[in-house]
């Protein structure tokens, strides 16, 4: 599925998509440049960034906490490059994010931040968080390229438009913050981040197409083949469950694999058993064609939630240990 949208569609009523950036207050540009960054996706990326960083300081046999600088250089590159990301998908997604109710406040559409200031926002972006994740170690810094690399070209320029496997291999990126925090303090990757890339990488379908069932009239309407748009509900939902039961079972390779003790053990079993119900209940409804738009955000939340509880408890499971060990 090819087909994209022209950028001739009339703008939506009260913005101005092409009024010059010199009307534009220097809070409203602030705050538009700091949407292009889409905040709350670099928030959940950060939130697997400190926790992988606590883990791998235990597992590289030193203890306590890394480095007060490198987890600071680290969380901050990673934000850099996660920003640098979402504005270059603000930047080649405008054409459609016009027509999209969901994305049609974004500074591009509205003509708070023009097409040309993002593109060099994005890549002032860039050179600082490479730059940045670069200094810790050249494997940061490249895994960082990489991060980047895999959202905007992979995911916005190829995937996106094109099948509904898009969020699949294209949530390739957003696994990558676990890679850079264990290279950072580690100056390697080795299995148990491996294991973490895979969680995130099989949480990423259970988490999105939700979201994708909720806005499929956005997604229709540009021809963005999200699979929760194009595909019934009963599809999308078996897709949901065999995904969430391989993450639940990825997150179990931590233990024996990882090295992973009481603490991630206990809130990992619990979390995954609740967001299996989750998934099985859409499922279910799926069934008897009972699912609306709020059964879809519930599951999406409450992926939130879960990758939120299973690297709290990757972040605490070092210290617990090293506690009972003494």
């Amino acid at each position: 599925m090819t087909s994209h949208v022209s950028a001739t569609h009339a703008p939506i009523a009260g913005t101005p998509p092409d009024a010059p950036g010199a009307r534009v207050g220097f809070s409203a540009k602030a705050k538009g440049y700091l949407a292009l960054t889409k905040p709350r996706v670099v928030e959940l990326l950060l939130v697997t960034t400190l926790p992988t960083m606590f883990f791998a300081q235990g597992y590289s046999g030193r203890g306590g906490l890394p480095n007060v600088w490198l987890m600071v250089a680290t969380m901050v590159g990673g934000a850099l490059a996660a920003g640098a990301s979402g504005a270059f998908n603000c930047y080649i997604d405008r054409d459609i994010d016009k027509v999209m109710n969901r994305t049609s406040k974004r500074p591009l559409v509205t003509g708070v931040i023009t097409p040309r200031e993002a593109l060099v926002f994005s890549w002032v972006l860039t050179v600082l968080a490479v730059a940045l994740l670069w200094s810790i170690n050249p494997l940061t810094g490249v895994l960082g390229i990489g991060a980047i690399f895999l959202y905007v070209v992979v995911y916005s320029l190829i995937l996106k438009r094109r099948t509904t496997q898009n969020i699949v291999w294209g949530g390739a990126a957003g696994c990558m913050p676990v890679l850079i925090a264990w290279s950072a303090v580690t100056n390697s990757v080795q299995w148990p981040a491996v294991i973490l890339f895979m969680i995130i990488f099989l949480w990423t379908p259970p988490h999105y197409w939700p979201l994708s069932m909720r806005y499929s009239d956005d997604y229709n309407a540009v021809n963005v083949p999200m699979l929760g748009a194009v595909a019934g509900s009963r599809t999308v939902a078996v897709q949901v469950v065999l995904y969430t039961w391989a993450m639940v079972a990825c997150s179990l390779l931590m233990i024996p694999l990882g090295g992973a003790g009481i603490v991630y053990t206990v809130v990992t079993l619990a979390a995954g058993a609740w967001f299996l119900v989750e998934a099985h209940t859409l499922y279910s409804n799926a069934k008897k064609d009972l699912v609306t738009k709020k059964n879809a955000m519930k599951v999406f939340h409450a992926s939130i939630t879960y990758l939120t509880l299973v690297f709290l408890s990757l972040a605490v499971d070092p210290f617990v240990g090293s506690a009972l060990m003494g």
